[in-house]
């Protein structure tokens, strides 16, 4: 007998149903919505519970698994495109603001009663500092991703020493199994991703609306004209150098766009972003595993922007012309805190307190910045994943890890 063919509809497809569903079914209940929200922070916890793992074993694998050399090409390359790619867009951030001028004309109101409640800034040495950890277990518990990264780094260095000196690959085959583990969790969890999205974004519309939004047109707009720029810049810049059809990416980058635009969390997006690099991208599991997490943590083109941008709404708010020292300060520290800064959605206030304190900003525009966060963070973290994926292209073109025919979708494979 002929089996009947279901209606099968792709979890990209399903993403972006519950993404415009969850709006327009929050815009419609109102602050009812909000009863919603824990379901979708379950979905937030249960990806976050492996992200760390999942982190921690693919660069160790990645980086135990090769020789020196290639994990100090990797290493160089990877950074490389970093730097560039974070200046530029900041440099974006500087000119941008400039022309559209995002805190002309906002009126702060009961701004510092809110500003007050901001989480006390660290050091900028502090911040560098704490890259290195004191006790790797505490750092896993509390989701720090750098100075896990960094752990994970010598450990995978160490394991490699250790492989090519005794023969014995039981510990590398072990993480790697651990990683394997790890993804299954991942994949499995993110067959829930609609329903969690949904909730997200129904308590977003139906607690916040567009009463916060609107004042805030102008600072948003100046982040999407920034990333549309980028995109236009970028995507055709890798392709050349990859030497792909650049008109293939949109439709490639569909699925982790739309959940950076939904869940605002490059950790949440890694995993999606890792298989994604693989299956779609045709870059090497092996370069993967180790641009990706490193990249999430350390790579910021969208976030770079959106700083920029605070500190010159945060001084156009309060009548402050900013010198070209100034300017320049708030692209370095903006690069700066970058790396490794909270990837989880609502970690920008800290960075947000401590730019106006570093340069003498005041912090009652903090408050409207705290507003709109979320809708701010939805083209940072577009920015961010999307590039990542970029990063990993050019490295993996250079080394000679990236499949083409694989990018072509002449072949599968699987992550």
């Amino acid at each position: 007998m002929e089996k009947k063919k279901g209606i099968s509809i792709s979890l990209t497809t399903q993403i972006l149903i519950a993404t415009v569903g969850g709006i327009v079914f929050g815009a419609i209940i109102g602050e009812w919505a909000a009863n919603l929200k824990f379901i979708g922070d379950i979905f937030l916890r249960l990806i976050q519970m492996s992200v760390v793992l999942l982190v921690m074993s693919a660069v160790a694998a990645a980086v135990g698994s090769g020789d020196g050399q290639d994990v100090g090409k990797m290493g160089f390359h990877t950074f490389k495109w970093i730097i560039l790619f974070t200046i530029i867009s900041a440099g974006f951030g500087v000119v941008l603001s400039m022309l559209f001028k995002p805190g002309v004309g906002i009126s702060l109101g009961d701004a510092e009663e809110l500003a007050n409640t901001a989480v006390e800034s660290s050091s900028l040495q502090e911040t560098i500092l704490g890259f290195v950890p004191t006790n790797v277990i505490s750092s896993m518990a509390e989701g720090a991703m750098v100075p896990c990264i960094v752990f994970a780094l010598f450990f995978g260095i160490a394991m490699g020493a250790y492989t090519k000196q005794s023969g014995n690959r039981v510990m590398v085959e072990w993480v790697k199994s651990l990683n394997a583990v790890i993804t299954n969790i991942i994949k499995t969890v993110m067959h829930i991703a609609p329903i969690g999205i949904f909730c997200l974004l129904a308590n977003v519309a139906g607690s916040t609306g567009l009463k916060v939004i609107i004042p805030m047109l102008k600072f948003l707009g100046v982040l999407l004209i920034g990333d549309v720029i980028q995109f236009l810049l970028f995507g055709p810049f890798t392709a050349a150098l990859c030497k792909i059809n650049v008109t293939k990416m949109p439709k490639k980058f569909a699925k982790m766009s739309i959940m950076a635009v939904t869940t605002t969390s490059g950790a949440i997006c890694l995993p999606t972003k890792m298989e994604d690099a693989v299956t779609k991208f045709g870059v090497s599991r092996k370069v993967a595993d180790f641009t990706g997490p490193i990249t999430m943590s350390m790579n910021s083109c969208g976030a770079a922007q959106c700083y920029v941008a605070a500190i010159f709404f945060m001084a156009q708010a309060t009548g402050i012309q900013m010198s070209v020292y100034q300017m320049g300060m708030a692209i370095l520290l903006s690069c700066l805190m970058c790396m490794g800064t909270i990837s989880v959605p609502g970690g920008s206030v800290i960075v947000y307190t401590f730019l106006a304190s570093s340069l003498g900003l005041s912090l009652d525009s903090i408050a409207v910045l705290i507003g709109i966060d979320w809708f701010a963070g939805m083209f940072r973290t577009l920015m961010n994943v999307d590039v990542d994926v970029m990063v990993g292209m050019l490295v993996a073109s250079k080394l000679g890890e990236l499949d083409r025919d694989v990018y072509n979708e002449v072949k599968t494979v699987t992550y």
